[in-house]
C-alpha cells in the first residue's frame, strides 16, 4: 500500500499517511465535503498531531464534546467542526464495532466488490456517491478494490478526472478542480 501515492494536502507527509493509515483515508473522505479537497483530506494528519496517534478504538471511547473540542482548536478542522466531529466519532465507533478497530478490514479480503461497496456504504456519514468515490480511490489509487469494482463505483471509476480517486500528481489534482468547476458553472447556468 505505501508504493500508491495521493498528493492532495500540499503536504508530504499528511499525503504519505492517507496511503499508509487506512483510518486516515476514510476519516480524510469522511470530512471531503463543503471544505476544500486539500483540508479534507489534511484533517486526518492534524487530527493525528492533536490526539498524539489516529486509533479508532481511542476516538470512539473519548466523550463526543471532547473530540469536538480537538475539531474546534484553531485551525479548525474542518468548515463545520461540531457535526464533523460527531460524524468522526461516529465512523470510529463504527470501525471498532464492526472492524475491531482496524479500517483496513472494511476492504481486506473482500472478494465480491458489492460486498465491498455496502460495507463502504455502510460507515456513518457516508452515502451513496461517497461510497463510490472511496471505493474508485481503493481501485485506482491503492490497488486493492475486488475484480469488477469499477461497476460498482460508476461513474468514478472511468477515465474522467472528476474525483480524489484521480489525484495521482499535482497535474491531475488541476485537472480534477476544472472539472469540479465546470460541473458548477454547469448546474449554475442551468439555474438561471
Amino acid at each position: 500500500m505505501a508504493t500508491a501515492t495521493m498528493p492532495i494536502t500540499g503536504d508530504p507527509a499528511a499525503d504519505e499517511l492517507l496511503v499508509t493509515d487506512p483510518l486516515a483515508l476514510v476519516i480524510g473522505m469522511l470530512l471531503d465535503q463543503q471544505v476544500p479537497m486539500e483540508w479534507a483530506f489534511k484533517g486526518p494528519s492534524t487530527l493525528r498531531d492533536r490526539l498524539g496517534r489516529l486509533d479508532a478504538t481511542a476516538i470512539a471511547a473519548m466523550p463526543p464534546e471532547e473530540l469536538e473540542a480537538v475539531f474546534r482548536e484553531k485551525p479548525a478542522l474542518h468548515r463545520y467542526p461540531a457535526s464533523m466531529a460527531k460524524r468522526t466519532h461516529a465512523l470510529c465507533v463504527h470501525v471498532v464495532e464492526e472492524y475491531d478497530g482496524d479500517a483496513r478490514k472494511i476492504w481486506n479480503g473482500v472478494q465480491d466488490p458489492q460486498v465491498l461497496f455496502d460495507r463502504i456504504r455502510a460507515l456513518p456519514g457516508y452515502g451513496d456517491e461517497k461510497a463510490k468515490i472511496f471505493l474508485a480511490i481503493l481501485g485506482k489509487r491503492l490497488k486493492v478494490a475486488p475484480k469488477g469494482w469499477e461497476a460498482c463505483a460508476m461513474p468514478f471509476s472511468d477515465s474522467e478526472p472528476r474525483s480524489v480517486a484521480d489525484i495521482d500528481s499535482a497535474e491531475n489534482l488541476q485537472r480534477v478542480r476544472a472539472w469540479k468547476q465546470a460541473q458548477k458553472a454547469k448546474k449554475k447556468s442551468k439555474a438561471e
